[in-house]
């Protein structure tokens, strides 16, 4: 690997290993953010813990794994009464958000229906055991697992409207019915966990109706990515679709938007065609591209995604058409794709050996 990148990738990692607090869990941002992105968000930390597993810096992914465990235990009567009866108020789902020392849930209103975010996690838990990484110690553990997955199939995650990646309006989201799919997958190949081969095939039935779409409201969404990568549910088809997409309707210079019309930091103050540029988009197509055997684009959308970044690290976002980035940065997740996308594309050969000196270092 290039010096160029390896300490490109040091520089990053750094920047992403000081949002982890003592507990395990990741900030999303700085930690003494006043944005309320010192939180800890369980979408977050799945993403935030990518890099570290790439890496294979597994104390760091244990470390991490094993408090989203403790979150779960601690509200484990929570998970039962969702699981009784399906939950008629969002507070009653299990929450997107917890406090990075207490695991408390943050109790204000909140998109809490966020179905994706259990989908990853069981995604995590199960790619690491099925990689012999036993992040399942006790008895406790693969009980909360089996709840969880007991919790999407009462919920009928298939057809169930949450918040989604984005945490706003409720609808059936591709990217929520994908991550549950893939989570369920995962899982089901541990020793001890039943998940119904029904509960995975209405939900590849209601995803392969919906796509290319995210949703009824949404033709197309950059949170449609996580269904080619890291989930990998997918044809072909609807891989190069999204793709196209993705990139023809949301691509600008300095990001990808989430979507058209979205509100969040738009400059315009009626939220109409002047939407934030997230900085992310460019990694995640580098690494998708990258995997796909395109060596060209992938080392176009890392050129693009150098562009963002700041001596602060990669901000969550610019604003429209502009050098302004907001005060979310650096943004965990955005760092943790980053530093992906430049460590798969440069470094082809002696992978293990590499990933290990860029750690100790």
């Amino acid at each position: 690997m290039p010096l160029k990148y390896q300490r490109l990738i040091r520089q990053h990692l750094s920047i992403l290993k000081n949002l982890q607090y003592e507990s395990g869990l990741f900030a999303a941002s700085r930690k003494n953010t006043r944005t309320g992105y010192n939180k800890s968000w369980l979408r977050d930390n799945f993403y935030e813990c990518l890099a570290f597993q790439i890496l294979e810096d597994w104390d760091t992914v244990f470390k991490t794994y094993r408090a989203i465990l403790k979150i779960f235990e601690k509200h484990e009567y929570k998970i039962d009464y969702a699981i009784m009866k399906k939950p008629e108020h969002r507070h009653e789902y299990i929450h997107s958000r917890y406090h990075p020392h207490t695991f408390d849930e943050y109790w204000e209103d909140w998109g809490n229906k966020q179905n994706d975010s259990v989908g990853a996690i069981l995604f995590a838990i199960g790619t690491l055991m099925q990689n012999k990484k036993k992040i399942l110690k006790t008895k406790k553990d693969y009980r909360i697992v089996q709840k969880l997955v007991d919790y999407l199939s009462t919920l009928e995650y298939w057809h169930d409207q949450d918040s989604g990646m984005w945490e706003e309006g409720e609808e059936v989201h591709s990217s929520s019915i994908g991550a549950c799919i893939a989570g369920l997958k995962a899982v089901r190949g541990i020793k001890g966990i039943h998940v119904d081969k029904e509960l995975i095939k209405k939900g590849e039935k209601a995803l392969r109706n919906q796509l290319p779409r995210e949703s009824k409201k949404k033709f197309v969404d950059l949170a449609l990515l996580c269904l080619i990568w890291p989930y990998e549910v997918t044809s072909k088809k609807e891989t190069e679709t999204i793709l196209k997409n993705v990139t023809y309707h949301l691509e600008r210079n300095k990001g990808i938007i989430r979507y058209k019309n979205d509100h969040y930091y738009n400059k315009n103050p009626d939220g109409y065609s002047e939407e934030a540029e997230w900085t992310f988009g460019f990694s995640w197509l580098a690494i998708i591209y990258d995997k796909l055997g395109k060596p060209r684009l992938a080392k176009k959308y890392e050129k693009l995604a150098l562009s963002t970044a700041t001596s602060k690290g990669i901000p969550e976002l610019y604003f429209s058409q502009t050098d302004k980035y907001n005060r979310n940065t650096p943004l965990g997740w955005a760092e943790s794709l980053f530093i992906i996308a430049l460590y798969d594309i440069n470094s082809k050969h002696k992978i293990k050996e590499i990933g290990k000196k860029l750690i100790k270092k």
